[in-house]
């Protein structure tokens, strides 16, 4: 017989029935359902907090606190300029927004870096707020620009 979708059946033992509980002695499940004799666990509503050891001190509270989080810190998103290479052609120019646009990097909360992995043979115009030395060496090697991006916080300051 042909498979097709109106003779469609699971795997053999691929399924079992529903366990109803409360439903007399001759479930084997009935009169306290499976959950014992009383404590909060036989109770309706129950449910456990998340770490909750039964009253033990839990873990989280147990081991000591560590560090802290500088909330001032510098993220960048960086890319390679052999993705710019494969992405972008001879005389293009290459800025954050564009390369937002082309789906390279996520959109720019965070300030761009150029890195030096890869090699460069096209001149581009790159717009960053950062370069290493060896992307910019490259870029200029290639015939290009680096032009850094200065913030106007920056550059008030």
């Amino acid at each position: 017989m042909a498979l097709s979708l109106n003779n469609l059946k699971p795997a053999a033992g691929s399924t079992h029935k529903k366990k109803r509980v409360g439903r007399g002695p001759g479930s084997g499940l009935g009169k306290t359902a499976g959950r014992g004799h009383k404590g909060q666990k036989s109770r309706s509503g129950y449910s456990s907090k998340i770490g909750f050891e039964g009253g033990q001190m839990p873990l989280q509270r147990r081991l000591p606190k560590r560090g802290f989080t500088n909330i001032f810190k510098k993220q960048w998103i960086e890319i390679s300029l052999a993705k710019i290479e494969a992405n972008f052609n001879t005389g293009d120019e290459v800025n954050p927004e564009i390369l937002h646009e082309r789906g390279l990097i996520k959109k720019a909360k965070h300030d761009l870096v150029i890195l030096g992995t890869g090699n460069l043979t096209k001149d581009l115009k790159i717009s960053a707020h950062r370069f290493t030395k060896t992307a910019k060496d490259k870029i200029e090697k290639a015939g290009g620009a680096a032009t850094e991006i200065v913030k106007v916080a920056e550059a008030a300051a």
